[in-house]
């Protein structure tokens, strides 16, 4: 049976992130894509020139209808915008209990444009980080999470997994791609077990879109069932081939997005 998936998260017209990236993520790797949308955003490769927020009760609405009907295997969490949104996704997750939640707290476009409210970032760490299975925060995202300066070295990785599990998700993976340098090292952690997910710098300006690409290639994989540890492998492998393939899109003048399709065409 192939299993039912969901996407919460913001639109991004052209394609490379948000709603767009996850269902074409899910796709790729063979599950039935879902997809509730918590804002609308105009946007290019360039830059977001607005963002227009789902209102939390039509945000639970959708979430609502949708679990009454289609058995959800996992959900992954992209944008929600608002604190309202927020707290009316962690109040359905609390209702509907999915046996998996992946949760990339998307705050800033790869433009640098703010995509969470600033009294959003407290509604996200008291309400929706406590439900997750996987907290998938880059270092400036991990960073804020944390109210403390950003890490600029792989070594302070394990300490960071260490403080961000004390949030309460099952698994924190942390995505070392701001530190720079040649290599993009990632890392997992339990609470007991560390996985070091080391990965080449691909040298492309196509990196819109990594991180929810990447969260929904864990909640794809996870929703297939087996060895968390080894889809957290499969997913750095599936964004490191779209990375390496991702010259062959020719999308705007910005940062385009990642090949999401590079294994199929």
């Amino acid at each position: 049976m192939i299993p039912n998936v969901l996407s919460i998260a913001g639109s991004d017209p052209s394609g490379g992130a948000g709603i767009q990236a996850d269902l074409k993520t899910f796709a790729a790797l063979r599950v039935h894509g879902c997809a509730v949308l918590t804002a609308l955003t105009a946007q290019n490769t360039e830059g977001v020139t607005g963002v227009h927020a789902v209102p939390p009760a039509f945000i639970a609405q959708q979430i609502d209808t949708l679990f009454a009907d289609v058995a959800i295997a996992a959900v992954k969490i992209g944008m929600v915008g608002t604190a309202g949104g927020s707290d009316a996704v962690a109040a359905c997750l609390e209702r509907h209990r999915p046996p998996v939640v992946v949760l990339d707290p998307v705050m800033v476009a790869k433009s640098g444009d703010s995509l969470l409210a600033a009294d959003a970032v407290a509604a996200l760490r008291r309400r929706l980080i406590p439900l997750a299975t996987v907290l998938t925060p880059n270092l400036e995202e991990a960073a804020v999470l944390l109210d403390e300066p950003m890490i600029d070295h792989a070594s302070d990785m394990p300490d960071l997994a260490r403080r961000l599990k004390a949030l309460g998700p099952a698994f924190i993976y942390v995505k070392g791609g701001h530190l720079g340098g040649t290599t993009s090292p990632d890392l997992v952690f339990d609470g007991i077990a560390m996985l070091e997910l080391p990965g080449p710098r691909i040298a492309t300006r196509n990196t819109h879109g990594t991180g929810c690409t990447l969260s929904s290639a864990i909640a794809a994989l996870l929703a297939q069932g087996g060895d968390p540890w080894t889809a957290f492998r499969a997913a750095k492998d599936y964004i490191s081939g779209a990375l390496a393939h991702a010259d062959e899109l020719s999308v705007g003048r910005g940062h385009g997005p990642v090949h999401h399709f590079h294994a199929l065409w």
